[in-house]
């Protein structure tokens, strides 16, 4: 399931979604711009690696990406739902909001795999996160989603509780069985658990962060 928009028109400007969109964008652009041999030495410096923890890459590795559908995928939905869980918090509480998720989700993976030496890349910790605090704060929201079906696509309208409650559970099963095939570290792939624990760190910190009394007009 593929989220296009949801029905919320956010009151302000998303300045800092804006603004996170750019930078990991001109990351990704600064990783295609070496050469092979080169960008995986960055990588390997400036990602995320469990098993030689440097505390600068907790947030490096946030603005850091393995593929064009990597970048692409984390910044749409970032910018589907980063704008209204913004919006309820404010600029700047939206920022710590965005950090101690990717915080949580990046600590949660090295838990699983602590003796792994792939680096770790890419925002979808503190991007879990936003869609962890967007569940909590408009479940009835509707979201146009794209349904890959068996011969053709269909584009419907699905509560946001319902969409992100099924990517959450998707989530969470592809992480337990990665978990049981762990074997030291010595392969890539994606970081369910981070995906898992920054959703967890959403729900839970967005009820810290979000605005005590919204305006009456936020209806949907």
């Amino acid at each position: 399931m593929i989220p296009l928009r949801d029905v919320i028109p956010s009151r302000t400007t998303p300045f800092i979604t804006v603004a996170i969109i750019v930078l990991n964008a001109l990351g990704w652009f600064f990783e295609l711009s070496m050469p092979r041999e080169q960008l995986s030495v960055f990588l390997q410096q400036w990602g995320l690696v469990p098993a030689a923890f440097i505390p600068v890459t907790l947030v490096s590795s946030m603005f850091l990406h393995g593929s064009w559908m990597h970048v692409i995928g984390n910044m749409w939905y970032l910018w589907i739902f980063g704008d209204n869980v913004e919006d309820r918090m404010g600029h700047g509480r939206f920022i710590v909001f965005y950090v101690l998720c990717g915080l949580v989700g990046a600590f949660g993976q090295m838990a699983l795999d602590p003796s792994s030496t792939v680096p770790m890349i890419g925002a979808s910790g503190a991007i879990a996160g936003v869609m962890g605090g967007y569940f909590v704060l408009y479940p009835q929201s509707r979201v146009l989603t794209l349904i890959p079906l068996i011969i053709f696509w269909d584009i419907i309208e699905l509560p946001a509780i319902v969409l992100l409650g099924f990517w959450f559970l998707m989530q969470l099963f592809s992480a337990g069985a990665g978990a049981v095939t762990a074997s030291g570290g010595s392969g890539g792939g994606v970081a369910f658990m981070a995906h898992v624990a920054g959703f967890v760190a959403g729900m839970g910190a967005v009820l810290l962060f979000r605005k005590k009394q919204p305006p009456q007009e936020w209806l949907y």
